[in-house]
């Protein structure tokens, strides 16, 4: 039934396409039926890529089950090799593949290949996406760099100018391609030379060598942090903890990473936009907004702190798919004073908006979905995502210029609410009616110029879940406890005058409030009596 509905994460053989399409040299022999190639459009389609994903599919069919699929899975292998020539060979089973047990690892070593063969056992019905490209990844830093492992007792040199590795960024990342450049702008502020860069962009030879940095810049701990702990392990090296995204957590990185390297800290804040505006005088309009928070670990936890600590945000729901990181989730949810909700079920976390009524959602694509249908502005943090989200343009998550890129992102939606609430004002011109197309978005029927005047929009309903409209009778009714409460005329219109991302807020405060008095339609005078008596 899952696969019938969203889901946050693929199975985990897409987190090792992930990994084998982020690196050069790298092929991945895939086992799986016909029907399961589908993933090539996630990287083609989505990520908007030139080349087809490094990966091959031994695409069985139905009638092959009667036969021997172990030796067309071995026939794919070589094909592959002669074909790509890769460096380094990763095999494994889809989902699907998986049941007929064919052992894809076993199967390609007794092939006797002159490169390294790195089975995958990721099991597709206990894990996920981003555990694949975890695991993927750690393997095959193991395969490459383990003959480079010193001896026990073997006492690291520090090389004279500090070096270090930057681990994490995929193909498929959230602005993955985008970070890279601002992390490596701030490392080479500090003096410190980048060693190697994977799995974006490295071979396997890279990552032999993995060994000679100095320490390790680990970005996104869903992919590297398996494989960092590893490094430390083997070859000493300490890794950093704080992921550079917002002003503050840009500086604590910057410190980190000072500390390791035993340089200096210095941090350019030359480009650096947010604070300004948090000390001016526009911000007042954003100082304690309620906003709603879901995505990967990293991101969620990430975006917390921005929004509370440089915004002025109100943090009233934190939550990510991201299990394997929930007790850092839970810790983040106890810092905001929130309830952390960990889940993988999309309908969960629309319930939970829904009931909170925040003011901005900030999310994957799902809670955009959700927060479209519930009128509420949302800003996109985190995978899953579309298309929309891997921009041509420059534009990172990390470090100085991401901190530029979340103010621009998370704010203009608020500000074009506060826009159409303006536009509100002046509904009964013929240039901004309710049947006017909003300005910013570029669709609908046009403005006729004042000929005939358009039917004016129906303001948004309260969710089902808080305020439930009655079945029967009037429209605008409410049902709240056994009292049937109904707007006015004149209360509804005024009510319509509210700017939309706090009307049901606004709406069921008024029912409450007339529910405790008694009162069974909401006058005029009854909503500015609830207004004055929720300003207290």
């Amino acid at each position: 039934m899952q696969l019938a509905v969203w889901t946050y994460e693929g199975p985990p053989h897409i987190g090792a396409m992930r990994i084998a399409t982020a690196m050069e040299g790298v092929h991945y022999v895939l086992h799986a039926p016909q029907g399961d190639t589908y993933a090539d459009l996630l990287f083609t389609m989505i990520e908007r890529r030139s080349k087809r994903p490094p990966v091959t599919y031994t695409t069985f069919q139905a009638q092959d089950l009667g036969g021997d699929t172990a030796n067309l899975f071995r026939q794919a292998v070589l094909d592959a090799y002669e074909r790509f020539r890769p460096q380094a060979l990763l095999v494994g089973s889809s989902c699907t593949a998986e049941l007929i047990q064919d052992d894809p690892g076993g199967l390609a070593k007794t092939l006797g290949l002159p490169i390294p063969v790195v089975p995958l056992e990721l099991p597709a019905y206990q894990r996920k996406e981003n555990w694949g490209a975890s695991e993927t990844f750690y393997q095959l830093v193991r395969a490459c760099a383990g003959p480079h492992v010193p001896a026990p007792g073997t006492k690291r040199v520090r090389s004279d100018v500090p070096r270090c590795n930057i681990l994490g960024p995929t193909a498929l990342g959230f602005r993955h391609r985008d970070d890279v450049p601002e992390v490596e702008r701030l490392l080479e502020t500090l003096g410190i030379e980048v060693n190697v860069i994977a799995p974006m962009g490295a071979t396997p030879a890279d990552l032999a060598r993995l060994g000679d940095a100095d320490f390790n810049v680990v970005l996104y701990p869903e992919v590297a942090g398996q494989a960092a702990s590893w490094l430390k392990r083997s070859f000493g090296q300490n890794f950093t903890t704080i992921v550079p995204i917002g002003v503050g957590a840009t500086k604590d990185f910057v410190a980190e990473v000072a500390q390791m390297a035993g340089v200096p800290a210095a941090t350019a804040n030359g480009t650096l936009r947010l604070p300004w505006y948090s000390r001016s005088v526009d911000s007042t309009y954003l100082t304690n907004k309620r906003v709603f928070i879901f995505g990967d670990a990293t991101h969620a936890i990430a975006a917390a702190r921005v929004a509370s600590q440089e915004l002025g945000f109100q943090v009233v729901g934190l939550g990510s798919y991201s299990r394997e990181f929930g007790r850092e989730i839970r810790a983040a949810a106890a810092t905001h004073g929130v309830e952390p909700l960990i889940t993988d079920d999309y309908l969960e976390v629309e319930a939970q908006i829904t009931a909170l009524q925040p003011e901005l959602v900030l999310g994957t694509q799902m809670e955009r979905h959700v927060a479209k249908r519930l009128g509420i502005p949302c800003a996109v943090i985190s995978s899953p995502v579309h298309v929309q989200d891997f921009p041509a343009r420059h534009s990172p998550q990390m470090g100085i210029e991401g901190a530029n890129v979340l103010f621009d992102t998370w704010v203009h939606p608020l500000m074009m609410g506060l826009e159409e609430h303006l536009l509100g004002m002046f509904r009964e011109d013929f240039e901004f009616n309710d049947g006017a197309a909003p300005s910013h978005l570029g669709h609908g029927t046009p403005s006729q110029l004042g000929k005939e005047a358009a039917p004016a929009a129906q303001p948004l309903p309260a969710p089902a879940a808080v305020t439930p409209h009655a079945a029967a009778g009037d429209p605008s009714a409410a049902v709240i406890g056994t009292l049937v409460v109904a707007w006015g005329a004149d209360a509804e219109k005024e009510l319509k005058k509210i700017p939309f991302f706090v009307r049901g807020k606004a709406r069921r405060n008024t029912e409450r409030f007339a529910q405790e008095r008694g009162i069974g339609t909401i006058t005029l005078e009854t909503l500015y009596d609830a207004k004055a008596h929720y300003s207290r």
